[in-house]
């Protein structure tokens, strides 16, 4: 099968959705079928086709992660996806990119597939920085459902993101498929000890304390300032602090939350390692010991997956979304908010070794339903269905 893949995020970029569409490509392409990706270029100006990616040039959104904004149609792009003769559009975001695939689907008469990775009404802050914030809330609204009927099959990664779209009044039939993930990429024996120590020490990481990590996008909805005060209020529970907290990504909100940090009066036992890249990802997990997310905007939680892959324990903030992929005390741990986040990682430290390797084979086994096998088998049967609706 031809598979053409259409999103405005792609790595470099770290963020979920531009992690499951690399993911996406790599287990289709490993089983077998051909691949082509359309996304934008954060490399420069050019149009560029290697390696079955085709990057197009646009303005880059300096107040929204730095991400490139691309028309609604290239030219160039357009010859080389007729050349390829797709049997399947897959649409995995509804800016300039998502458009052109639409419009891909309906020049050349191919069948669409829509993933929602997220419900964006979260993020119209960016946009409107508080004003008319409930139009633009109702405006995202009215557009997926017009985007729904478009599409020939959707996909949601989550029952999260599938229950939002029923809210919004989405009737149409929907496919839950988990993003799959490449978890050897994080499995300890493969990680490079050496590299690790490296990073550690050029951080001035402290070798004698267990270390915290947060990973990911540095913004309002991830409410790493709850996890920065909650940490404050365990330092200051705890003077003989045996811990230190990492915090790697960046984003719009990574000033913001070293002012917060320093007016917590936590600064030295805060670092704030910035944005890495993607393939370095597995080292910085590799150097923690529990991961920490107040995150209540996670639609799957990739994220969580990667760190229990690398065995760490989770501390997170309880979300519904969350649930049925981690069991509270079992395979990790849940609070509610600043104000039990001390009490919660007090206990979590007092664990006996035995019992914390107990939580972490629990943690590793309840990762099999987000294998690339499973990913693969799961996304071709939505293929499947697309096709032969348009027999």
């Amino acid at each position: 099968m031809r598979i053409v893949i259409f999103s405005d995020t792609f790595p470099p970029e770290i963020n979920g959705v531009a992690t499951s569409c690399r993911n996406l490509m790599d287990t289709l392409l490993a089983h077998g079928q051909e691949v082509i990706t359309v996304t934008t270029n954060p490399f420069s100006n050019q149009f560029s086709f290697i390696d079955g990616i085709i990057r197009v040039p646009g303005i880059e959104m300096k107040k929204l992660y730095g991400y490139r904004a691309a028309g609604f149609y290239s030219q160039k792009a357009m010859a080389i996806i007729r050349k390829f003769r797709p049997d399947i559009c897959h649409i995995q975001h509804d800016a300039g990119i998502g458009q052109f695939g639409y419009i891909v689907s309906d020049i050349l008469h191919v069948p669409s597939v829509t993933t929602f990775h997220t419900a964006y009404e979260d993020y119209t802050y960016y946009a409107t920085k508080g004003h008319f914030d409930r139009f633009a809330k109702n405006a995202v609204r009215v557009y997926f459902r017009f985007i729904s009927r478009r599409a020939d099959e959707l996909v949601t990664p989550s029952e999260k993101t599938k229950e939002y779209m029923r809210s919004i009044g989405v009737d149409k039939y929907i496919s839950v498929v988990p993003t799959g993930i490449d978890f050897s990429a994080f499995d300890r024996n493969n990680i490079d000890r050496a590299e690790v120590e490296k990073i550690r020490d050029s951080l001035q990481l402290p070798r004698d304390k267990k270390l915290l990590i947060f990973l990911g996008r540095v913004a309002k909805e991830k409410s790493i300032d709850v996890l920065l005060r909650g940490y404050a209020n365990y330092v200051k529970r705890n003077p003989d602090n045996a811990t230190h907290f990492l915090v790697v990504g960046g984003g719009p909100a990574l000033e913001d939350l070293k002012a917060l940090a320093a007016e917590l009066g936590i600064s030295d036992e805060v670092t704030f390692a910035g944005p890495v890249k993607p393939d370095r990802v597995p080292l910085y997990y590799a150097l923690a010991d529990i991961f920490l997310s107040a995150s209540i905007t996670e639609t799957q939680g990739l994220t969580f997956m990667e760190a229990m892959a690398s065995r760490l324990v989770l501390l997170i903030r309880y979300d519904d979304a969350l649930a049925k992929t981690v069991s509270d005390g079992e395979s990790g741990f849940f609070f509610q908010g600043e104000e039990d986040f001390a009490v919660k990682l007090e206990g979590l430290l007092a664990l006996s070794g035995p019992t914390l390797e107990g939580i972490l084979d629990k943690a590793g086994e309840s990762l099999e339903p987000y294998s690339l096998d499973r990913f693969a088998s799961s996304i071709m049967e939505v293929y499947g269905r697309a096709i032969r609706k348009n027999w």
